[in-house]
């Protein structure tokens, strides 16, 4: 199906007052998104929510994957899903810090000190807290993928303290998070779509990125930016989320079990991380990658003030001292 005639005619349908239930259709199929590959670990981990759905309910209820970025951005990817165009999207954190504020205390530089610290977070009473916030803006929240540490990558040379970014012109996502954090250390930076930024290294529109090393493989980016350097700036996570709408539109024993199955997921989505991780470090290494420590005390006293000036909102405040209890 072709991603503009899919968003003309689902978009028109849900603005429409004929159908009482677009989300989910008819025939028990719900309509999944993700940016990232098929044999990504936030992909599989909705595949395997999809398989067990199919499962227990005889087959009433199914879930079609749109991997790839094949309906758009993640920023679409949200609307969609809150006026019930798609049921169900994975989206990278920083791309909901606006809307959704809670989750700004998940991408907050050197909050997390380690995925085993994160992971004891999102695995409690701060996760419930985020996955929470959703239900204002006609989302369901339904699980919190960690996805490791985000680090510097470029075309250039390596960044072992803020200064050697000064003048780079890095890739960040649409998050005024990022692009603050960004300037501090002296960046240039420069707001792109994920799959924009390999063409953008090539032409020398940037000079590099930010992200976990998973994706850094998986979107060949390795190939442009031959520089890794692990700065671990932030720790921020990906969200499963379900349109309000596709969710109500569940019998009340389906929308239990669908939430049993998402939080159930995170196990399966960590497993195939570490797989994967290792196998993507162990890539980007043979393929003549350079890596390198960073100074991370430096990184964080120019980070400093950006935590300051967010902890000042009382509820990310509370949150981040309760992460910070955690560690």
């Amino acid at each position: 199906m072709k991603r503009r005639a899919f968003l003309a005619g689902s978009l028109g349908a849900a603005c429409g007052a004929a159908l009482p239930a677009f989300g989910m259709s008819r025939d028990g199929v719900l309509t999944a998104t993700d940016v990232h590959v098929k044999d990504y670990p936030t992909v599989a981990a909705v595949r395997w929510i999809g398989e067990q759905l199919e499962n227990r309910t005889g087959g009433r209820i199914r879930i079609r994957q749109y991997h790839s970025g094949q309906l758009g951005r993640e920023s679409e990817a949200i609307d969609m899903a809150r006026f019930g165009a798609i049921d169900i999207t994975r989206v990278y954190s920083g791309a909901l810090n606006n809307a959704f504020p809670l989750t700004q205390a998940l991408c907050l530089p050197y909050v997390f000190e380690s995925v085993e610290h994160q992971r004891r977070a999102l695995d409690g009473e701060v996760g419930a807290a985020v996955l929470k916030g959703f239900e204002a803006r006609s989302l369901v929240g339904l699980a919190i993928y960690d996805s490791g540490p985000r680090c510097f990558y470029n075309t250039k040379h390596p960044i072992v303290e803020p200064r050697d970014l000064h003048g780079l012109k890095i890739r960040v996502p649409v998050s005024d998070i990022f692009i603050r954090m960004l300037r501090l250390f002296g960046a240039n930076p420069t707001p792109l779509a994920l799959g924009e930024v390999f063409s953008g290294m090539e032409t020398h529109m940037i000079e590099g990125a930010e992200n976990n090393i998973r994706s850094f493989q998986s979107s060949r980016h390795f190939e442009a930016a031959r520089y890794w350097s692990q700065s671990e700036h932030s720790y921020a996570p990906d969200v499963l989320l379900m349109s309000q709408r596709s969710f109500d539109a569940l019998a009340p024993r389906d929308r239990s079990l669908m939430l049993e199955l998402a939080r159930e997921s995170v196990q399966v989505m960590r497993a195939k991380w570490a797989e994967s991780e290792a196998v993507s470090r162990r890539t980007v290494i043979e393929s003549g990658v350079r890596f390198n420590d960073c100074d991370i005390p430096a990184f964080q006293r120019a980070a400093q003030p950006l935590l300051d000036a967010y902890r000042r909102n009382p509820a990310i405040d509370d949150l981040t001292r309760r992460i910070r209890a955690l560690a």
